[in-house]
């Protein structure tokens, strides 16, 4: 929404769209925020379906009905932060502190939201019962810093892209340039922090490849494809910069920097967590 400019297609009406949707002179940034208004309703509506009927088939203690329940309270979160930079008006060009910060608080909360969904279709897919974390507080600690410093690498990143859209390059130099340039807009400024970051988060990455070395199958095959998705997000990122941040890579970007941050949740619950209770909720709860 951010790199195509369509956030501003509504206007600053929330959740109605004062624009024109359907016709010969329907704009596409309106075509593109109305959609994407209908299939966020069109997802809450679904979660909302999914807590129902997990709350009705697993039993009590079944961790699943937690992790969908904080799923359904992070998307209703994500409608209203959504809502909210429509509504102020943190669309289009808007180059404020306040537009800054709400994109933290979204791109933060997305993060959220994509752990929580997708803890409950692993739990609800193995019959998770309860678990209990592992005695190794070390390990617990590291996996926990790992994960926040994986989601100060997407925040910055997001930071990143902002200024990608709202300070256009001419070149890969000028671009350089702007970044430690004295006169320069704090926002570019901070710009600087996305590559330290990645690096932390790579090496916290190679830290969760070799401590899954010895673990059974299913999480060796989550480690191989950590691996695959890790080198190609750091092609990505680095073809990002050096094409000057075109849309179509940017969306690709993102796309391979979620599926990274899914397989660091369910490879670092497999970490963390020990099983309480091997038999299915269902069946736990199902009568003799």
């Amino acid at each position: 929404m951010r790199a195509t400019g369509s956030g501003a297609g509504c206007g600053n009406k929330w959740p109605l769209c004062n624009g024109e949707v359907l016709g010969g002179t329907a704009r596409a940034q309106t075509l593109i925020e109305f959609t994407h208004r209908m299939t966020s309703g069109i997802a809450l509506l679904m979660v909302g379906c999914l807590l129902v009927w997990c709350w009705r088939v697993t039993a009590k203690r079944d961790w699943a009905r937690y992790s969908v329940a904080l799923a359904a309270a992070f998307l209703a979160n994500e409608a209203v932060l959504g809502g909210a930079l429509v509504l102020l008006d943190y669309v289009g060009q808007d180059k404020s502190s306040g537009r800054v910060l709400f994109l933290c608080l979204h791109f933060g909360n997305t993060l959220l939201l994509l752990a929580t969904l997708s803890l409950t279709a692993a739990w609800l897919s193995n019959g998770s019962g309860s678990f209990t974390l592992i005695r190794s507080r070390r390990r617990v600690s590291a996996v926990v810093v790992g994960l926040l410093a994986t989601m100060v690498i997407g925040i910055t990143g997001a930071i990143t892209a902002l200024c990608d859209t709202l300070f256009p390059a001419t070149s890969l130099r000028s671009s350089v340039l702007q970044d430690f340039s004295r006169g320069a807009p704090a926002l570019l400024h901070f710009r600087l922090f996305h590559p330290p970051v990645a690096a932390i988060a790579a090496c916290y990455l190679l830290w969760i490849v070799t401590t899954t070395s010895t673990q059974r199958s299913c999480v060796s095959h989550r480690r191989t494809a950590l691996i695959i998705v890790l080198v190609s997000q750091v092609g990505i990122g680095m073809m990002n910069v050096l094409l000057l941040a075109p849309v179509w890579l940017q969306i690709l970007h993102l796309f391979v920097a979620d599926v990274l941050w899914i397989l660091l949740v369910l490879v670092s619950a497999e970490l963390v967590l020990e099983r309480t209770n091997d038999l299915p909720a269902y069946v736990a709860a199902s009568p003799a």
